[in-house]
């Protein structure tokens, strides 16, 4: 079930966490909750902090450092739809600006020579003529 609701970003493992809990006090008894909880913890803290920003980071294209730091801010500002939308965002905004520099880049290099700017010459010094 945990491994179901992890493709709910975010939210999806915690959620199916907290019903393993519920199951193992339900089941178990006190003592088999509190070891499942601290188990759900460790795993979802793991998961969520280090892993997914790397493997978010590498299919985006993107650092992992820079996948959790704009996760973060966004859920920060926008809660916990900021947190799902961060890294897709960001992800089309590295997209966007790449495509813009490279179409600039083949810009300079077909333009022809006469379109381009000439480069000024240099003033002369002041005082002189």
């Amino acid at each position: 079930m945990n491994f179901a609701a992890a493709y709910v970003p975010f939210i999806g493992a915690w959620s199916a966490g907290a019903f393993t809990v519920l199951i193992a006090l339900g089941g178990q008894g006190t003592e088999a909750a509190i070891v499942m909880a601290v188990i759900v913890l460790l795993a979802n803290g793991a998961l969520q902090q280090l892993v997914q920003p790397i493997a978010m980071g590498a299919a985006l294209g993107i650092h992992p450092l820079a996948v959790l730091v704009v996760t973060i801010a966004a859920g920060a500002l926008l809660g916990i739809v900021g947190m799902i939308i961060a890294a897709p965002l960001l992800s089309a905004a590295v997209r966007i600006s790449a495509d813009l520099a490279a179409g600039r880049r083949r810009a300079n290099v077909e333009a022809p020579v006469s379109d381009r700017a000439e480069p000024r010459p240099a003033a002369p010094p002041p005082g002189r003529s």
